[in-house]
């Protein structure tokens, strides 16, 4: 079987894969911090290493893949390591315990990657199910050195660490440029250096999220948790870590030094970062408020929208690109992904209605081996995707007679077909009708909607509670806003 070559973030070049355990990987993943919905830059990771998961799989490789829930510790300013508890925020916004803010929006998110098809991790620990563990790799750092107590909080010290090892080597910075460019912030003066990050933070008074420890009562850092959840289930040493190119510094590269000034060396053999998705030429992001959650995208319901558009739309979109090159937003390319899918669809369901020739004057073995060729070349799903398209056109020349199939190679044709577009790739079939059922949806929720404003204005309240507690009761939740209403799927 031919080897997989992956680029690696760390050297910056592609490698052969060899895993550490012969037809066994490790995969670890960044997965959501759960205080809100997910949108469309939420896919592209779930998706690019689900098509990982799915091929290391197809290969034969046992494959155990984490995936964590970051459910505290991660602030408002993550360069910085300040502000607010993302999700205490919300949970004060919303008046609610941190918990069921976590617990809502998990949902939203396991709901959204089964809409997309993704394959569940084997396993998704939780930060906040893993305190005992992070203050442990606290403990393992300080007593290597690498880490002093200020005020009640232990810091990382990165000036130290950087004269034994290289602060930096991931995201390619140096500790000159990063001194730079970080700010002396207010209240921050018990850090020897503004760039140190903080291991564990003593909790404010006002704080809801904290655990005891021999240090204060406080919450772990950011960073912390994926060093200490990824060794615990796949080693001290593991093959694959992945997550979005944003995340490379500073998340990415605080793991590296935490693992490494915990066990003496590092943890991660490969490094793989997908690329953003844009809107404008602009990251999409929830801090940058440029994003469109999956919830909207599969009813339609922003004004950036034209359509609602599917999951597996959506998941086709995404694979059109390569998961290291940027991918911009437009209706157009949604569109275009659309048309695209149908045809490769209507095409397999095709193969079930061919006439079958003695022989056959077509190739098939040449788009297999491109397909998996190009899969193995650093999981390049546009150009498997492009060979798929040739392999149509050889599906409607047979449908059109101008070129024949044998009863055998029709069958391994369609097994071809199903083995990458619905296992590797992971897309599958959706109701023909799904796209005019979605329109016929929103025209009806609007419709309601725009009644239920006209019992307002007539002071109808009784009708306009009514309408929205019904529409609530069966997963739709209305948001009464300046300029009218806004809804969106639960």
């Amino acid at each position: 079987m031919e080897q997989l070559v992956i680029y690696n973030t760390l050297p910056r070049k592609k490698e052969v894969f060899k895993p550490l355990v012969e037809g066994n990987v490790g995969l670890y993943v960044c997965g959501p911090t759960v205080y809100s919905d997910s949108h469309l830059g939420h896919a592209r990771p779930n998706i690019t290493f689900d098509l990982l998961f799915r091929f290391l799989l197809h290969k034969g490789f046992k494959v155990r893949y984490v995936r964590n829930i970051t459910d505290v510790g991660h602030l408002e300013d993550e360069v910085e390591g300040t502000g607010e508890d993302r999700i205490t925020k919300k949970a004060r916004l919303e008046k609610l315990e941190p918990m069921e803010v976590v617990q809502k929006y998990m949902n939203t998110f396991h709901r959204n990657m089964n809409a997309l098809n993704v394959l569940p991790p084997s396993i998704e620990p939780r930060a906040s199910g893993h305190i005992l563990e992070q203050m442990q790799m606290v403990e393992e750092i300080l007593k290597n050195g690498f880490a002093y107590e200020a005020g009640g909080s232990v810091y990382f010290d990165v000036e130290k660490y950087n004269k034994k090892y290289n602060y930096g080597k991931l995201s390619g910075r140096n500790l000159d440029d990063i001194r730079t460019n970080t700010r002396q912030l207010d209240g921050q003066d018990e850090k020897k250096n503004p760039f140190d990050f903080a291991l564990w933070k003593k909790a404010s008074p006002e704080h809801i999220m904290r655990w005891p420890s021999k240090w204060s009562d406080g919450f772990p850092g950011w960073h912390l948790e994926c060093s200490a959840m990824s060794t615990k289930y796949l080693g001290e040493t593991f093959d694959i870590h992945g997550g979005g190119m944003d995340l490379t510094f500073p998340h990415h590269e605080c793991e590296v030094a935490q693992s490494t000034a915990a066990l003496g060396h590092e943890t991660v053999r490969y490094w793989m970062h997908n690329n953003m998705i844009t809107i404008d030429g602009q990251k999409m992001a929830r801090s940058l408020g440029n994003f469109i959650t999956l919830d909207e995208l599969f009813s339609g319901n922003h004004e950036l929208l034209e359509k609602a558009y599917s999951p597996m739309t959506i998941r086709f979109f995404i694979l059109q690109a390569h998961y290291r090159s940027t991918l911009d937003f437009s209706n157009e390319a949604l569109q275009a992904s659309e048309k695209g899918l149908d045809r490769l669809m209507n095409a397999i369901e095709t193969l079930d209605n061919l006439q079958v020739s003695e022989e056959s004057t077509i190739d098939i073995f040449s788009i297999k081996e491109k397909c998996f060729a190009a899969l193995n070349d650093d999981l390049n799903s546009p150009v498997a995707i492009a060979h798929l398209y040739d392999g149509v056109k050889m599906i409607n020349s047979i449908k059109a007679g101008t070129e024949k199939i044998s009863a055998d190679d029709l069958e391994k044709l369609k097994s071809f077909y199903n083995t990458m577009v619905f296992d590797i790739l992971g897309l599958k079939k959706e109701k023909a009708d799904a796209g005019a059922n979605d329109s016929v949806l929103n025209g009806a929720i609007e419709l309601l909607l725009k009644l239920r404003t006209e019992a307002k204005v007539n002071k109808n309240w009784a009708m306009a509670d009514k309408i929205r507690d019904e529409l609530n009761s069966i997963g739709i939740e209305i948001k009464d806003t300046k300029e009218g209403f806004e809804w969106s799927l639960k």
